[in-house]
């Protein structure tokens, strides 16, 4: 097989090619002056079974263009079979109509995506499962779930631990984070006034002296989890701490965490980190090379992916 990588995240593709005892496909993909992508895959990849490593993070377009194209340049060079590994799916919070002349983007980033020349998607922690609806094309979704629940047994007494949703819409997340760590649910109930601003409503549960996690899919501004930390606190939480998979942390987000009460915020890296994120104390990062090569392995095999977590 063949790994190819866009420039989205290089560290996180030269890591899952180390984990598999493989090199990454020599390829040339850059701009012209007009800032067009170019991509020119620089081995021969025909009957291969390729599959190209980007996430569609900021700049999402960019970063989506490349990939497209990338998938594109192997179509025409006759691999046998191609597989678009997005570790982050950028388009995927846009899954539905919010008004009545809204798009629903997810939807179209996925006909994108089938339509460029892929033949399957491997992403990690979809923002809304039903996403892999949108996709005429198999699509395996993975879990961060196992590689968070490792780190939080190795610095949590389970005992004292109670697992915080942000929301009621990640309650399906959280309670199967609570199922593995035989810990306690909590959930945040808020309301949102307008779109990037939450406001915490209220606290469904007992943290009164315990140790809370905030589990989530993807922190943006980190206005959700930030609120969410002070009223755990303010509700008599001994600390507060967050496990969420795509660390985007646009704008002031990284300010916005070092001056919350949060212990620490842990994210994975399916982005890759801004320097801003590395020179930050309270964010640490895990990385998902490891599962997301045992997952390519696995599709190049044809053996079962769904088993990594049983």
């Amino acid at each position: 097989m063949k790994l190819i990588s866009c420039n989205s995240n290089r560290p996180l593709a030269e890591a899952m090619a180390a984990c598999l005892g493989m090199r990454l496909t020599q390829a040339a993909i850059r701009r012209f002056s007009d800032m067009e992508v170019f991509v020119e895959i620089l081995e021969n990849v025909r009957g291969e079974d390729a599959f190209v490593i980007q996430s569609t993070s900021y700049p999402a377009n960019d970063n989506l263009m490349e990939l497209l194209i990338t998938l594109d340049a192997l179509k025409r060079g006759s691999a046998r079979r191609i597989t678009a590994v997005i570790p982050y799916f950028g388009y995927a919070r846009q899954d539905r109509k919010t008004a009545p002349r809204a798009p629903i983007s997810a939807k179209l980033v996925a006909n994108l995506i089938t339509t460029a020349g892929a033949d399957r998607v491997l992403t990690l922690d979809l923002h809304a499962g039903q996403i892999q609806g949108f996709f005429d094309i198999p699509v395996d979704n993975l879990y961060g779930a196992p590689t968070f629940a490792k780190d939080i047994r190795g610095a949590y007494d389970n005992g004292e631990l109670v697992i915080i949703s942000p929301d009621v819409g990640g309650v399906l997340r959280a309670r199967g984070m609570a199922e593995r760590l035989n810990a306690d649910l909590a959930i945040i109930d808020k309301r949102r006034p307008r779109a990037g601003v939450s406001e915490v409503m209220n606290i469904i549960g007992d943290v009164d002296g315990r140790r809370c996690i905030l589990i989530d899919d993807i922190v943006d501004s980190a206005g959700t989890l930030c609120n969410a930390s002070q009223a755990l606190r303010d509700a008599g939480a001994k600390d507060v701490s967050a496990y969420v998979t795509h660390g985007v942390l646009s704008g002031d987000a990284v300010g916005r965490v070092s001056a919350s009460p949060m212990a620490k915020l842990v994210v994975t890296d399916s982005i890759q980190a801004t320097e801003a994120v590395r020179l930050a104390a309270k964010i640490n990062q895990l990385t998902i090379a490891p599962l997301m090569a045992e997952a390519i392995r696995r599709i190049a095999e044809e053996s079962s992916v769904s088993s990594l977590f049983d």
